[in-house]
């Protein structure tokens, strides 16, 4: 196996020059085997895109990618973003039809987000669409734009900013002991892949930096997540597959995940499910893992026209502290929707748009000071949570700084409550050796529970 540096490409590590050619170049030399290894250094770089087979990448500590801050080098690719196919800017690290790739060391990949977040501020406040030549660009290679689903990042500008480590259509990979930080938008997003290793990755954003969610694994299969560290200013790992119509139509499910020994900060939600959840999830666990000053711990986020099955996920020992909610399952999800009647507390008609939530376990957790409420667990009347099983788990509410019961979840249409323990409405549940401490009110029991043995 040949084994190069990539100084012998002509990379410079002084902060100063455009590495990009070099990078690419290096690629190239290894796309059918061998292993690169990057020194120290700051190595100024655009866009980078892998394809390869059974290579190696190595960063030597104190290695930092460094990705120019310049729109017009991310060229439109055709991607998802936010759940729907389409032609988006090109990722900053983009790991495209590979198999059998390594990328491991102690290096950093630093997107430079600062620059990406401010526009984004700018244009939501002063554009009604697409402005720049990019987003012109953008918006004839998606005509139908304004009618796709989004989450809220911008879709309506065509601003559709890169994530900076994208993993598609590719199999067999390990990203193993990288530092990813300041990312523009998702920070680690696997598409369409299967049998990947995402150890010992720290993923830094500031906690203001919009839709920087830390880990979005997104329609792919057989993934295992251990031992990270995410701190992010929007979900810290989060599943997703696809929204609403185009994923129902593509129907790549998210299936056979295990995240484990993980520690998310600052997160909108600690380990999350959705909110783009059109082709549904199956055997997913999540165990041993600390959330600590999130919003909301375990999180499950759709709504009506979101669509997909979401069964078999267990969520076990885990210990959350200091979230507003510990426990948030919400069909209520109010971003990205202007229609109303997503929202409505009467029961609508079922369709392939209508999502369901079932077999879901959470055992043996802890969660201390939550500053909201103990739990939000909100189905849709026409289709309830069945088999939620709460199991050895004890939750406790803060004794100061407490903040508004609206702040548990992200939600719209439903009733104002004032109880701060468990809100349950449409829901099928059984609750064994669960106690909420802080609260006169354990649970709020709304209409459509079936509540089985305390």
């Amino acid at each position: 196996m040949q084994h190069y540096r990539i100084e012998e490409f002509g990379a410079r590590g002084d902060g100063l020059y455009d590495n990009t050619d070099a990078f690419m170049s290096a690629f190239a030399a290894i796309k059918e085997g061998g292993t690169l290894t990057i020194g120290r250094g700051l190595y100024r770089t655009g866009p980078l895109c892998l394809a390869a087979v059974g290579c190696t990448i190595r960063f030597e500590e104190g290695a930092t990618l460094s990705f120019i801050a310049e729109e017009r080098r991310y060229r439109p690719i055709y991607t998802r973003w936010e759940g729907v196919d389409c032609w988006a800017m090109h990722p900053l690290f983009l790991i495209r039809d590979s198999d059998h790739v390594t990328i491991e060391g102690s290096g950093t990949l630093d997107g430079n987000g600062s620059w990406w977040w401010q526009e984004l501020r700018t244009k939501q406040k002063s554009q009604r669409g697409p402005d720049s030549a990019i987003e012109r660009e953008l918006a004839l290679l998606n005509p139908t734009y304004q009618s796709q689903s989004s989450g809220g990042g911008g879709r309506q500008l065509q601003f559709l900013r890169p994530p900076l480590m994208q993993i598609y259509r590719s199999t067999n990979i390990v990203i193993d002991g990288l530092k990813l930080t300041n990312s523009p938008f998702w920070t680690l997003h696997p598409l369409y892949s299967s049998h990947l290793l995402i150890e010992g990755v720290t993923i830094e954003n500031p906690s203001d930096a919009p839709n920087t969610d830390g880990i979005d694994i997104e329609s792919s299969s057989f993934v295992v997540v251990r031992h990270c560290t995410v701190t992010v200013g929007d979900d810290g790992i989060a599943l997703k597959s696809g929204s609403g119509r185009d994923g129902i139509d593509q129907n790549v499910p998210t299936t056979d995940v295990l995240i484990e020994h993980c520690t998310v900060h600052a997160a909108h939600g600690g380990a999350v499910i959705g909110s783009e959840t059109a082709a549904g999830f199956s055997r997913i666990t999540v165990r041993h893992c600390r959330f600590e000053n999130t919003d909301r711990g375990i999180r499950i986020k759709t709504r009506r026209g979101r669509g997909g099955k979401i069964c078999d996920l267990v969520f076990s020992d885990l210990v959350m502290r200091s979230n507003l909610c510990a426990v948030a399952i919400n069909m209520y999800y109010r971003c990205g929707s202007t229609d109303e009647g997503d929202f409505s507390l009467d029961t609508q008609p079922v369709d392939d748009t209508t999502p369901s939530i079932e077999g879901v376990r959470i055992e043996r957790c802890i969660a201390t000071g939550s500053r909201a409420s103990a739990a939000f667990i909100v189905g849709l009347p026409e289709s309830p949570i069945k088999d939620l099983v709460i199991r050895e788990c004890s939750f406790s509410l803060a004794g100061e700084d407490l903040v508004d019961i609206d702040e548990s979840e992200m939600y719209q249409g439903l009733e104002r409550i004032e109880g701060r323990g468990m809100r349950i409405r449409n829901a099928h549940l059984t609750l064994e050796q669960v106690t909420v401490e802080g609260t006169d009110e354990a649970q709020i029991i709304e209409a459509g529970v079936l509540l089985g043995p305390l």
